[in-house]
């Protein structure tokens, strides 16, 4: 009897920690969508930054910013990963990280719509970059602490579905209840846009939504023990942890060297994957003539869809592995691209753009657990930093391509074409990749 109740105890806990781990990703959304993408970032470079004197736009110096957040977290998240599994401090260095992520996020309050702030805004955008982008590495390192062989890929589904549906969630509120309407006053609330009030309060949500969310993976999750295999990593400095670094990739080029492709392999199609979402509503108002009221519903609707997309793949993910579901959602992708690069109108982009983003969702959610099932035990947070540093390395590929292509073509339509290269690319270095073992 003490047994079985011993069995269902061990169940509970285990649901507990997945659901604790996931609602992080939930409350993430409050950066990823809310501040860097849709409403802050366009606040800063629309409003605060419209009547910045001199010749460089505040779009360029936002860019700017955000390009040289991505050199740094380039540079610091494999030793960073590296460090937090060897010391032992990996639930700790995400409570320190998300903190600092919310901290810059509430800073963004004080942004007032003037020129004058605009530096203050870019400095704290940057920085909550670098500091979210660190702390995915210890987030991502979790997968395995909360989940077994046998269900992977169903729990990194969730955790993905659940950034979506965030997302969506957050989205909502600030646009109904602060930026919806006309003239002085915005939203259900009625707040004054005087000094961008409203957005800056959007702000100060955001930032109490990720510091909510994040509580209960530090209450449920227990922290790691340091490694005891490599003491010298724990006890490395700075400069020491890049030699501990690159002694450790010798060894795994020797050992394993899927390792090292599929980290290749997997940075080319996650910036296909980034590229969808980044031009698609570019693509919706100059190609396919979607309102730009409607662009917010298109978004939320590809959200929905690539968050059943992530759940749906996970168990498909537990079964057949992560290589074939990522290879499936490639391959579906670039069919949807080519069909509309031929097709026309609002209806026929809502169909296949929605078939593009219900792929999105599992491509992310397999290459997480694809990544997860190759690190060594105890190095999961050396192989995340190593799988965001890749990630940032060619992160300029399918912007690259998809302005090269509608210059080359004279067509915005024709940016599509630079998308399907990239995740062809991708597609075909990971097939050369050998798939991950199961245990």
């Amino acid at each position: 009897m003490s047994t079985q109740a011993d069995a269902v105890v061990g169940v509970a806990t285990a649901r507990k920690q997945v659901f604790a781990w996931g609602i992080w990703d939930w409350g993430s959304a409050a950066f990823n969508a809310v501040i860097l993408t849709f409403v802050f970032s366009v606040y800063l470079t629309d409003a605060v930054g419209d009547d910045l004197p001199g010749s460089v736009s505040a779009t360029s110096w936002f860019s700017w910013a955000i390009g040289l957040a991505g050199v740094v977290i380039a540079v610091l998240a494999p030793i960073s990963g590296q460090r937090f599994d060897a010391r032992g401090k990996r639930k700790q260095s995400l409570a320190v990280l998300t903190g600092l992520t919310v901290v810059s996020m509430a800073g963004l309050f004080f942004v007032k719509d003037d020129y004058h702030y605009l530096w203050l805004g870019l400095v704290l955008l940057a920085a909550g970059s670098i500091l979210f982008e660190l702390a995915s590495v210890p987030y991502n390192s979790m997968l395995r602490q909360v989940s077994t062989p046998e269900n992977i890929g169903r729990v990194s589904g969730f955790g993905w579905s659940m950034g979506y549906f965030g997302g969506i969630v957050l989205l909502l509120i600030c646009y109904f209840g602060f930026i919806t309407g006309d003239g002085d006053t915005r939203g259900l609330f009625g707040l004054t846009t005087d000094g961008g009030l409203n957005i800056r309060l959007v702000a100060l949500l955001a930032a109490v939504w990720f510091a909510v969310s994040a509580i209960p993976v530090f209450l449920a999750v227990p922290e790691i023990p340091s490694t005891k295999a490599d003491p010298g990593a724990a006890k490395a400095g700075f400069l020491e942890s890049y030699k501990v670094l690159f002694r450790d990739l010798r060894e795994l080029w020797i050992a394993d060297r899927r390792s090292v492709y599929f980290l290749i392999a997997s940075a080319l199609f996650r910036d296909g994957l980034a590229g969808v979402f980044t031009f698609g509503a570019v693509l919706a108002v100059s190609v396919y003539g979607i309102g730009t009221a409607d662009v917010l519903l298109f978004g939320v609707a590809a959200n929905v869809v690539a968050g059943l997309g992530a759940i749906s793949a996970g168990r498909v993910d537990d079964r057949v592995g992560p290589k074939a579901v990522i290879v499936f959602s490639l391959a579906s992708m670039i069919v949807a691209g080519i069909v509309l690069l031929f097709v026309s109108g609002p209806l026929l982009f809502w169909v296949f753009g929605l078939i593009l983003c219900l792929f999105v969702g599992p491509a992310q959610s397999s290459s997480r657990t694809y990544m997860a099932r190759l690190a060594p035990p105890g190095r999961e947070g050396q192989f995340f930093g190593l799988y965001a540093t890749t990630g940032r390395a060619v992160s300029f590929l399918a912007p690259s391509l998809f302005g090269l292509f509608v210059w080359m073509f004279d067509a915005d339509r024709a940016g599509i074409g630079g998308l399907i290269v990239v995740l062809a690319v991708g597609l075909a270095a990971l097939l050369a990749v050998k798939a991950p073992d199961k245990v």
